[in-house]
C-alpha cells in the first residue's frame, strides 16, 4: 500500500474516532501532495511523496522553533503534535553511524582533505542516500568534523 492509500485510509479512520487534530495533519499532508502532483502535472513517485512530507517535517520544526521564540507555547506545542502526526508516515532516518561510514567512504574515495572540499564531499555523501530519510545537518556536520580532522 502506498503512502498516499495509507493517508486516505487513515483519514477515513480520523473521521470516524472524530480526532480532529489527526484529520486536520492528514489533509494537509493530502493537499500538499496534490499541489504537488498538479506542479509536476503527473503523479509522484513514492520519493516524491516522502519529500513532500520531508518538506512538512521542516515547516513544522521552523513553526516550533519561531514560535517558542516568540513566547507562544501554546502554538508550539500543537505544531509538536503535528511532528510527531507526521514523522508516523516517514521512513525510519539513516542511523548517524551509517552516515558517519559513508562520509568517511567519501572522503577517501575523492581523496580530499580540505574543509573547502565540502560540497564535494556533500554531494557525493547525499546522492548515495538519495531515496531515504537523512538530516542533512547531521550530514553536515560529520563532513566537517572529518575534514578538519583529516586536515590536521
Amino acid at each position: 500500500m502506498s503512502t498516499q492509500e495509507v493517508i486516505q485510509e487513515h483519514i477515513k479512520t480520523a473521521m470516524k474516532q472524530k480526532d480532529s487534530l489527526r484529520l486536520d495533519v492528514l489533509r494537509g499532508m493530502k493537499t500538499a501532495i496534490k499541489n504537488k502532483e498538479i506542479e509536476k502535472v503527473k503523479n509522484l513517485a513514492e520519493e516524491e511523496v516522502v519529500q513532500v512530507l520531508q518538506t512538512l517535517v521542516k515547516q513544522r520544526k521552523d513553526s516550533i522553533e519561531q514560535f517558542s521564540r516568540g513566547n507562544r507555547p501554546d502554538l508550539a506545542q500543537r505544531e509538536e503534535a503535528e511532528l510527531r502526526i507526521l514523522q508516523e508516515y516517514l521512513p525510519e532516518p539513516v542511523a548517524t553511524d551509517e552516515i558517519q561510514r559513508v562520509v568517511k567512504q567519501a572522503i577517501s574515495e575523492l581523496g580530499v582533505s580540505d574543509p573547502r572540499d565540502m560540497g564535494k564531499v556533500m554531494k557525493a555523501v547525499m546522492g548515495k542516500f538519495s531515496g531515504r530519510l537523512v538530516d542533512g545537518k547531521t550530514v553536515s556536520d560529520l563532513v566537517r568534523a572529518s575534514l578538519i580532522t583529516k586536515g590536521q
